[in-house]
């Protein structure tokens, strides 16, 4: 059996489950995982994530 790369707590990840948590979605990615989220949903986290990428820049 493979061993799980642990997920580390990047600033990318961080933003990811802000954005989840303001979309109300962060207690389905809790519960289920990030593998449950429709496409619409993650859609929504990636392009949120891109936009406050560019404007950190």
């Amino acid at each position: 059996m493979e061993n799980k790369k642990k997920e580390e707590f990047s600033d990318e990840l961080l933003m990811k489950y802000e954005i989840a948590e303001e979309l109300g979605l962060i207690d389905k990615v809790k519960c289920y995982g990030w593998g449950e989220l429709t496409a619409k949903e993650t859609g929504r986290i990636g392009g949120l994530m891109t936009v406050r990428k560019k404007k950190a820049k």
